[in-house]
């Protein structure tokens, strides 16, 4: 069973804490992870490309000399493809992109990931996260002294507008919940801040 120091918001340990093996211990499996990564990417797609056929651009309707004895090739129309501004043949189409993935393999790719943030040393727990105001020095402060740098997600086990207003405008940090974390952004974001109530939270929903 792992085993991770605790901080307070002035960046000093006041405590240990045990971690679920079952995880945030597991061997990261590397497959699953990126077939949830491609499904998250997918199903963001909008899928709203459109280019016209010949039947749906305007004129054509007339064929533009007779058949035979002109000496050029044979037109049916001004508005086939390869004509200037004709239509487009096997052009885009409103499409859905979306596609589903079964819910056992989004919590493996999950906990695998929240497992490689422990192996690699990027898992930051602090006992509590919680600010008087609104203002984003009291974030910047925070984060200096948990000596958390680069891209950071700060993952809440409930909402909290004090926190989550104080860290929207720092560049590079992003505040989400427990039940809204995705592997796109587990990924994207190099430090994970929890609190010690975030991982209960996350070993009640993932065990």
């Amino acid at each position: 069973m792992p085993s991770i120091d605790v901080y307070n918001i002035e960046g000093k340990k006041v405590s240990t804490i045990d971690l679920k093996e079952e995880i945030f211990g597991i061997k990261p499996n590397e497959a699953v992870v990126h077939s949830a990564l491609v499904n998250y990417m997918a199903n963001q797609r909008q899928g709203t490309g459109n280019t016209k056929t010949r039947a749906e651009v305007s004129g054509g309707g007339r064929k533009p000399w007779r058949q035979k004895g002109t000496g050029r090739a044979r037109q049916g129309s001004i508005r086939a493809p390869q004509w200037y501004k004709g239509g487009i043949a096997l052009g885009p189409k409103p499409r859905d992109f979306r596609y589903t993935i079964n819910k056992k393999e989004r919590r493996l790719a999950i906990k695998s990931v929240l497992s490689s943030k422990v192996i690699e040393n990027n898992l930051v727990v602090v006992d509590k996260l919680a600010f008087d105001e609104i203002k984003t020095k009291n974030m910047v402060n925070a984060l200096t002294n948990l000596k958390v740098e680069g891209k950071t997600l700060i993952v809440l086990p409930e909402k909290n507008e004090n926190v989550q207003k104080s860290a929207r405008n720092i560049e590079g940090v992003k505040t989400s919940l427990v039940n809204t974390i995705n592997v796109y952004d587990l990924l994207k974001y190099n430090k994970l801040v929890v609190t010690v109530d975030t991982v209960k939270s996350l070993e009640e929903v993932y065990a």
